[in-house]
């Protein structure tokens, strides 16, 4: 394996797959790792032939979480806004990404995996906000209030404990729930049903979740009928039902 903190992998179907590579200190989120994380993120976005990226970690650890070391040595009170790679936060993205949790996601861990918009998880996952046993808080939870609900992110975020995979996936946190060794070729082919779709399509769908999230009803169908022009104006607009009248696949060009 490459000594690399962060592996990039640029499939030829349109998927990335972005793998933590520290397993030695359980991926943990050190210097080396973000730095890694960051280009990976910023790689994938850049590149118009990714349609979807899938994030995992190496050996039996998704994320510990951030470098509690790392933390002590300097001091650190806040951490600054711009530390953390965060799809779609300090990150910018308008491309869909997937978390695939392999072991345990904790804190930080929790964090990557939670900004991801879907999440396959391992029957060996766990996952955990643990900031109330370092004297840390966990102001990034805050989006988690729009996946599950409010009592049950109360006592996650209030006790620290571990929830499985197999409750991450009841409380609604998980998308699917697989064996250890099928992980990965379950999140690649969510991905790959994802990738094989309209990318406009894709991006305006993408878009009219974030919105409800973010606006009351009216507001959001507002919102949303506005982020949806681009789609209904592109070619691939009329190449979509043409092709279903010709009984063909779809030849997306993204325009």
């Amino acid at each position: 394996m490459s000594e690399d903190a962060v592996l990039f992998e640029a499939r030829p179907d349109g998927i990335a797959v972005i793998t933590l590579n520290r397993p030695e200190t359980r991926n943990c989120l050190a210097r080396d790792v973000r730095a890694g994380l960051f280009a990976a993120w910023e790689r994938f976005g850049a590149d118009p032939t990714l349609r979807v990226a899938v994030l995992t970690g190496a050996g039996r650890t998704f994320c510990a979480g951030g470098d509690l070391k790392e933390m002590v040595a300097t001091g650190m009170t806040v951490p600054p806004r711009d530390m953390f790679p965060v799809p779609y936060d300090t990150v910018e993205l308008s491309k869909p990404t997937i978390a695939a949790v392999n072991g345990a996601a904790f804190a930080g861990g929790w964090m990557i995996a939670q900004a991801c918009d879907l999440c396959v998880a391992s029957t060996e996952a766990s996952f955990a906000v643990t900031e109330v046993k370092v004297g840390r808080s966990s102001p990034w939870a805050a989006p988690l209030i729009h996946m599950i609900p409010q009592r049950i992110m109360m006592e996650i975020l209030l006790t620290g404990k571990p929830i499985d995979a197999r409750r991450a996936y009841e409380i609604g946190l998980v998308n699917r729930l697989t064996e250890p060794a099928d992980l990965l070729p379950v999140a690649l082919e969510l991905a790959r049903e994802i990738a094989e779709a309209a990318p406009l399509s894709v991006r305006a769908a993408r878009d009219t979740v974030m919105l409800a999230t973010e606006m009351g009803r009216a507001a959001a169908l507002h919102a949303a009928r506005h982020a949806s022009v681009p789609c209904y104006q592109s070619a691939d607009a009329q190449e979509g039902p043409l092709a279903f009248a010709e009984k063909r696949t779809p030849r997306w060009t993204g325009h």
